[in-house]
């Protein structure tokens, strides 16, 4: 099965113990929710929170967003029980799984072989659940290279800030930042690794969660800056956070008309047996016909006019 391309602007984390917050969850605009069995849920709510995952996904309207579950490491008691209580009762409503703390590509192995047998046992298409990663330990970073490849499963590579700042042993405060005058970003590193081992792989990098959301102006510098890097969406925690980072990983109509005048520029050229021209005083040559075409199969993965 071929891997689906889908968006990934926003993803907003809804503890999966906590039910009463399914249906706004639900009906927000984020491109992907997903219910976490995790971090969200205190440990004596893991096990009776995956019943209330799977009903939501089955039951509630989710329209065009994609329906997710954080599922617990595979290095604790939960992991199995997750994926397979999950799929079992939300079956095809399930579209993706996110594995928290991956550090190597056997992890992602563990996951895939194990959903394969869940699949094959209820009679769901096989390799239909797709599945993202997170990298917040500096193992994980360490091997990132080879986690990108470790599945065809595999759709996005998440940068998880939170825990890896634990694993690195940094000095940071509640949002990840540092507790000193830092020159630049601290985690351009580790994000820059995320984004290269991702789109080497031919899938997604999604950039890490920013549990400030009552500060919105600096959550949309944080979307803007990765997707700047080549992010192609960041983790919401708060609805308040779905707007905009649908709108900082999103084209704008006039980068959108800008690239489609690129494109026929070059063509003309090329038509006339050069291999470059200019435009608006700029240089246009094979490197920017390859930017142009990026922000096309945005545009239309999104469903957006110029």
């Amino acid at each position: 099965m071929a891997r689906p391309i889908r968006p990934r602007r926003s993803e907003l984390a809804t503890p999966a113990s906590n039910d009463r917050m399914f249906a706004k969850s639900a009906a927000s605009a984020a491109d992907l929710v997903f219910l976490d069995l995790e971090d969200a849920c205190a440990p004596a709510e893991r096990l009776g929170a995956r019943g209330k995952a799977a009903k939501a996904l089955r039951e509630l309207d989710w329209g065009s967003t994609v329906r997710a579950i954080r599922m617990n490491g595979v290095d604790t008691r939960w992991a199995y029980g997750d994926v397979i209580e999950v799929v079992t009762e939300a079956r095809s409503a399930l579209e993706v799984i996110i594995v928290p703390k991956v550090r190597r590509a056997r992890d992602v192995w563990w996951v895939d072989t194990l959903l394969s047998q869940v699949e094959e046992t209820i009679g769901l298409p096989p390799k239909g659940i797709g599945l993202e990663v997170l990298i917040e330990e500096t193992e994980g970073l360490e091997n990132v290279g080879e986690i990108a490849r470790s599945s065809d499963r595999l759709e996005a590579i998440v940068f998880g800030a939170g825990d890896f700042s634990a694993s690195q042993g940094a000095r940071v405060d509640t949002n990840f930042d540092p507790v000193v005058d830092y020159p630049g970003d601290m985690w351009h590193y580790a994000r820059a690794r995320v984004v290269v081992a991702a789109r080497s792989a031919g899938i997604d990098a999604i950039d890490a969660p920013f549990p400030n959301y009552r500060d919105p102006d600096a959550y949309r510098t944080a979307c803007d800056r990765a997707a700047a890097m080549g992010y192609v969406g960041k983790w919401a925690i708060h609805p308040s956070q779905i707007d905009p980072a649908n709108t900082a990983f999103a084209p704008t109509p006039e980068e959108i008309a800008h690239s489609r005048r690129v494109v026929a520029a070059y063509r003309e050229a090329e038509a006339a047996g050069k291999g470059a021209t200019g435009l608006d005083g700029m240089l246009v040559d094979a490197a920017h016909l390859r930017h142009a075409a990026t922000v096309a199969r945005t545009a239309e993965l999104l469903g957006l006019q110029g």
